[in-house]
């Protein structure tokens, strides 16, 4: 009985010690890979030296974004005859690219940039995607209200109509430079139409390319 016994306690002895061993493997595996992850850093966004990426970053949208906006105004596209401000309206900015690209990224930087020049004022109550600010219209509809003060509410003729339209598209070309490197070439195309006689005043484009690993994914 004793031999019998002295051999369970030692099984048993040997199984908690496996278990032990690799509970504490497993643990040092963790605290490893704890230890190695990237931390958490801010990023300087007006002086960002970060690794570039096959995608389009904010960087890429500042770029284009200010670039167009230098570009209308050097051309003197915004300039009004008789001074004052032109009324802009933003058409349809086509997103051609591999991205899930919100387009409103590049225009409200562009728009952000016409607006702090004093030489352009964009409307919200129309555009290519129906109006941005919806309320616009519909608080005009209080009109048939007897529980508003029809003197506060807006009054027919009020709103004021574009005079320019601002579209574009974002096109993406792949180019496959050898067995192992790629590269993406993103166009940023934009043009600033006259709404009343429907010639374009102003085109510009903004080309950015990165050349990188072919397993790299530009998306």
């Amino acid at each position: 009985m004793k031999t019998s016994e002295s051999n369970f306690n030692q099984i048993k002895f040997g199984f908690c010690f496996e278990r032990f061993i690799k509970f504490s493997f497993l643990s040092l595996v963790l605290f490893s890979l704890v230890g190695c992850a990237t931390k958490t850093a801010n990023i300087d966004m007006h002086n960002d030296q970060g690794q570039a990426v096959m995608g389009l970053d904010y960087r890429d949208f500042k770029k284009a974004a200010g670039e167009a906006v230098s570009s209308m105004l050097q051309s003197g596209a915004v300039n009004k005859r008789g001074g004052g401000r032109y009324i802009l309206a933003i058409s349809r900015v086509v997103n051609d690219t591999m991205q899930r690209i919100d387009t409103r990224q590049l225009i409200k930087k562009i728009r952000i940039q016409l607006l702090e020049s004093g030489k352009v004022v964009v409307t919200t109550a129309v555009g290519g995607n129906g109006p941005e600010d919806q309320l616009a219209m519909q608080a005009r509809q209080l009109r048939e209200s007897d529980e508003f003060n029809q003197k506060t509410v807006a009054k027919k003729g009020q709103m004021i109509a574009p005079d320019l339209s601002l579209s574009g598209r974002i096109i993406q070309r792949v180019v496959t430079i050898d067995s192992s490197t790629q590269q993406s070439e993103y166009y940023f195309q934009l043009t600033l139409t006259d709404i009343n006689t429907g010639l374009a005043f102003w085109e510009g484009e903004t080309v950015i390319g990165k050349r990188g690993s072919s397993n790299s994914v530009a998306w």
